[in-house]
């Protein structure tokens, strides 16, 4: 399996592409699993994060953390999340050690032009989701 910088090298072009413009850049996290940081201009508080295993590409973006959930509201976020997610095309609530998070999931062949869709995609959806779930945040 090719590396997982060369694999999405032209990405931010590609994203570019489907937002019309605006700047994208992509940073290597160093560490033991190979990640990649994708920042869109204008989104800078929700970047998504890439990484690859030999069975799939997995993109994730984190929205809040738990102690940022309104307590009264906690159960009524949650089944709503759960309502939400079927209407978020390419994307699926989740969450990791203690934060929300939006994922999305693609086969390791995927091409960059899929790769590039996903992450539009749920860099889209994150934005909704923010708007759509405030009032449930503190």
């Amino acid at each position: 399996m090719q590396s997982l910088q060369k694999r999405l090298d032209g990405l931010d072009a590609l994203i570019e592409a489907r937002l019309s413009g605006g700047t994208v850049s992509l940073q290597p996290i160093p560490g033991e699993v190979p990640v990649v940081q994708v920042v869109i201009g204008g989104r800078e508080e929700l970047p998504i994060f890439v990484t690859a295993s030999p069975d799939q590409i997995l993109c994730i973006c984190y929205l809040w953390r738990d102690t940022e959930i309104r307590p009264d509201r906690r159960l009524e976020l949650l089944e709503l999340m759960l309502d939400l997610s079927p209407a978020m095309p390419l994307s699926s609530f989740g969450r990791v050690e203690g934060r929300y998070v939006l994922f999305g999931a693609l086969s390791s062949e995927a091409s960059r032009e899929e790769i590039a869709n996903d992450i539009t995609a749920l860099s889209d959806n994150a934005l909704d989701a923010l708007d759509a779930l405030a009032e449930y945040l503190e």
